[in-house]
């Protein structure tokens, strides 16, 4: 099966960039999810098998407790923990290579430190509307993951057979984590074939997926188990739901980062259902609520994310934000859904 992404130019192109970087630096979006963060353990794991001895991954924070078992995570630098150590490291960098998001927007408190950054820049991403002011950028919307996208880049560049098994790990997980464990966004053949790829290299799918979805704390069950008795709306005539959790909720259950992971699937599982929404205070900034959005059954939920939560992403996986009380953020959501009624009937 042909799994080559880039044209002959493009590869030429790839090729010289990593042979001529010596100090690179690896970053990802904000939250960085599942993707993010085995993608970019899997490009420096790929870098060094190139014997490139100054690699580093900077995240704008914190990544979800479930991912960090993922062999080189507690190597990645926090912009949010240690600032200092991360703008020297794109001061000194003559590659920075960008995964998983599309605008420099994604990296929020990190953007400045990437804007001024006179390293050359490489994007790699499965994001629609990716900014082209790059030295190269690789994006390609159809594809499940950048995780996938990074195995492709690592085949026709002539690396899969010294791929290492902890690079297979990070890939498989990246892939897994970014199609809810292959449920959508997932039809393509050509994943089979690179999941196929990965189990050559002896990793072990089902204790990675044992280690990111059944990795939950009792107080986190507690607080899923709460939000579907008590927070979930259900619109039946238009098949939409959603659900609003505050801060003084998650305080309640000794919420921590990635203790909310996956439950705006949850509502997914009603017959018929065409869209979930979930709404949730920042823990730490006021008037901040993070939203997640999913769709099924005909609906894509992209269009409404860009519309009525400065967000975006996939037709049936995006995201946004929006900077007001959540009672407000409530509000809006049902606006959103009324919006789109017509195609939720």
């Amino acid at each position: 099966m042909n799994i080559n992404l880039l044209d002959d130019k493009e590869l030429e192109k790839l090729r010289t960039l990593l042979a001529e970087a010596r100090h690179i630096v690896i970053c990802a979006h904000k939250s960085p999810d599942g993707d993010a963060v085995g993608s970019t353990l899997a490009w420096k794991s790929y870098l060094r098998q190139l014997g490139k001895d100054d690699v580093r991954i900077c995240l704008p924070d914190a990544f979800p407790d479930f991912l960090k078992w993922m062999p080189g995570s507690n190597e990645v630098l926090r912009y949010d923990k240690r600032p200092a150590e991360v703008k020297r490291a794109f001061n000194a960098a003559d590659l920075v290579c960008c995964l998983d998001f599309n605008q420099m927007m994604r990296v929020e408190d990190m953007r400045p430190v990437l804007e001024e950054c006179k390293a050359k820049r490489l994007l790699i991403d499965h994001h629609i509307d990716p900014d082209r002011n790059n030295e190269l950028t690789i994006s390609r919307t159809e594809m499940s993951s950048t995780s996938e996208i990074v195995f492709s880049l690592i085949w026709q560049l002539g690396g899969y057979d010294d791929m290492a098994k902890d690079c297979a790990q990070c890939i498989y997980c990246g892939m897994m984590t970014d199609t809810g464990g292959f449920t959508y966004n997932s039809t393509r053949p050509e994943i089979y074939f690179i999941i196929s790829q990965l189990l050559a290299k002896r990793i072990d799918k089902d204790n990675i997926y044992n280690k990111v979805y059944h990795n939950y704390s009792t107080n986190a069950l507690k607080l899923r188990g709460y939000i579907i008795y008590n927070k979930l709306n259900v619109v039946e005539e238009l098949h939409a739901a959603y659900f609003a959790v505050t801060k003084e909720e998650m305080k309640r259950f000794k919420f921590i980062k990635g203790d909310l992971e996956g439950v705006v699937n949850i509502p997914q599982q009603i017959k018929g259902l065409k869209l979930s929404i979930s709404l949730r205070e920042d823990t730490e900034k006021p008037n901040l609520v993070l939203v997640s959005l999913r769709s099924s059954n005909g609906f894509h939920c992209q269009p409404m994310a860009v519309r009525f939560f400065n967000g975006g992403g996939h037709a049936d996986a995006s995201g946004g934000k929006l900077h007001c009380s959540i009672k407000e953020a409530e509000q809006i959501a049902l606006k959103a859904i009324l919006a789109f009624k017509d195609e939720l009937r």
